[in-house]
């Protein structure tokens, strides 16, 4: 910040140089040749009235009762005189510089962009409230600028200023490298009184800051965010003080004008600068907020919102330097980017159209980064959200980008925010089973169910429900309260191994499509199919001393 503030000092310092070696124009240099100065008064076009003005108030030429006569209205010699003066001030101190070869010469000259009236205004954007106006055949200030002369002088040298005006003088009038004695020390009073203001707001602004934030609990934030911003506030204050004191100093009108020039551009800059770092604090405060959602899209939108933030303040930033600092028309500009707009809208609808699918995709987050989606051939993982387009991994670990625009007129399944996962399968078992055992079975199934911790206990259907052509079938059809697929299979995977420990267990036979040739039982051979108990008590045994060992180990 030091070396910037140097950089500062030493633009000034060259400016300065420029004034006391480049700038030191005199009458003979500006005005044409004009064989009696002394008494040249001639009002009859707005060039001859302008250059009375300027001439007669000129330092080796300093006739302030003939300039006086330029002024319209009714003011007594000596108001005119004192007005006179201020308005050359005024002048001088909005580095306004008049061309006098540019001001046009014809006694009925007529201003195209105001109906043709009879004025000339020497600076629409600067003073605009100062203009010359035919009154009968003369051409003279208008009776309304001679009325808004004091206040236009109170808003150039604001807060007292004027006062130094006649006091600087006194210090000496002595010309030393083309300036004043009395300007020469102003312009080291100035660049003193500029180095120890800077270092008195930077003292203020930054270690005041900082305490209030240590207090409150933000020091971290004061010392990323707040005091980069705050030195920069610094700087403008020191802006503003060079803009109202460099007027008093009365340097030459070329000088002033580039020096006005500069400044006011420097305080728009300075300003655009302390919003584009407040942007940074703005998307701290959002990632803060961000963090305590669930959702994933809120830590994709932060970084496009301070992205498009400070794009926002850059363009109307630069915006402002060019209009208000640089006195550039923009409205040209502006009209011209509007229609370069239009065609640009109509020869990137896609692009558009894809911008608007990620604003909606955003704002009503049908899905965040990591869900599982389905829609149309597109099956897999979000991975990513960006402005023109969505990426999925499939599950052939490929990569597709689908626009944004498509996405927000599809219709999108997502797996991913589902609650509870299903899982339905139907459980065979051969023809010869009894029915007790069928009973117990399914018994034994509910209680795998109820046991296992992932598994939904208030909804659940485990019942025999249909007979096939060759087996008969059990209903298995529960939900898993899992986040991922992959809890999900975990879960089914436990499930299962304990359906086929419980069946081995009980001595259920599973089925499967098969011919079976019943034939007699030859002697000395026993048959294929199971010899079962008809006892139901006995397999209730086998049942309790099945969940004894699996369900409550």
């Amino acid at each position: 910040m030091a070396s910037r503030f140097r950089l500062i000092l030493l633009g000034l310092a060259l400016l300065v140089s420029n004034c006391l070696f480049g700038f030191a124009g005199g009458i003979d240099e500006d005005f044409p040749q004009i064989q009696d100065t002394a008494s040249y008064v001639n009002l009859s076009t707005p060039y001859t009235t302008t250059l009375t003005f300027f001439l007669n108030l000129e330092e080796k030429n300093f006739k302030p009762e003939n300039a006086a006569k330029t002024l319209g209205g009714d003011l007594t010699p000596e108001q005119a005189r004192k007005q006179v003066v201020k308005l050359k001030q005024v002048f001088d101190g909005q580095g306004v510089f008049v061309d006098v070869e540019q001001v046009p010469n014809e006694a009925n000259y007529a201003d195209s962009t105001r109906s043709y009236q009879a004025k000339y205004f020497f600076n629409n954007n600067r003073l605009p409230k100062i203009f010359l106006e035919k009154t009968g055949d003369k051409w003279k200030f208008s009776s309304y600028t001679v009325s808004q002369i004091n206040e236009l002088h109170k808003e150039t040298y604001p807060y007292g200023t004027a006062k130094l005006l006649n006091l600087l003088p006194k210090i000496g009038q002595q010309v030393y490298l083309g300036l004043h004695l009395w300007q020469l020390c102003g312009i080291f009073l100035l660049v003193l009184f500029v180095f120890t203001a800077h270092k008195l707001f930077t003292f203020i602004v930054d270690r005041g800051m900082f305490h209030v934030s240590k207090k409150l609990g933000y020091k971290q934030v004061a010392e990323t965010y707040l005091l980069p911003v705050a030195r920069v506030i610094s700087i403008y204050f020191v802006v503003l003080l060079v803009d109202i004191f460099i007027r008093v100093l009365q340097l030459p009108i070329e000088v002033v004008s580039w020096i006005v020039i500069m400044l006011n551009a420097v305080k728009p800059l300075i300003i655009t600068i302390v919003f584009y770092k407040l942007a940074d604090l703005l998307s701290a405060y959002f990632e803060r907020q961000a963090d305590k959602t669930e959702s994933n899209l809120d830590d994709q939108l932060v970084p496009l919102v301070r992205k498009t933030l400070k794009a926002f303040i850059i363009i109307v930033g630069s915006l402002f330097i060019l209009k208000d600092g640089l006195q550039v028309d923009i409205w040209p500009f502006l009209t011209g980017l509007s229609i370069g707009g239009l065609a640009f809208a109509l020869a990137a609808q896609d692009t558009i159209k894809n911008f608007f699918g990620s604003v909606m995709i955003f704002i009503d987050k049908p899905f965040q980064v990591g869900d599982w989606i389905t829609s149309g051939d597109v099956d897999g993982t979000v991975e990513e959200v960006g402005f023109r387009s969505t990426r999925v991994r499939t599950f052939r670990n490929s990569l597709m980008y689908i626009p944004n625009g498509r996405i927000a007129d599809a219709t999108i399944d997502n797996h991913g925010l589902r609650q509870y996962r299903r899982f339905y399968t139907t459980i065979t078992i051969t023809y010869g089973t009894p029915p007790e055992l069928i009973d117990v079975f399914v018994e034994g199934l509910r209680e795998i169910v109820k046991s296992h911790p992932l598994t939904r206990k208030d909804y659940y259907n485990v019942y025999f429900n249909n007979m096939s052509a060759y087996s008969l079938d059990i209903m298995f059809y529960v939900f898993f309260e899992v986040p991922t697929w992959g809890d999900e299979l975990q879960g089914r995977h436990e499930i299962l191994i304990k359906i086929v420990k419980l069946a081995n267990e009980l001595g259920v036979n599973f089925a499967f499509p098969t011919q079976t040739l019943h034939m007699e039982t030859f002697p000395e051979k026993e048959g294929l199919s199971p010899i079962y108990e008809d006892n139901a008590e006995a397999y209730k045994q086998r049942l309790d001393a099945f969940v004894q060992r699996e369900m409550k180990r």
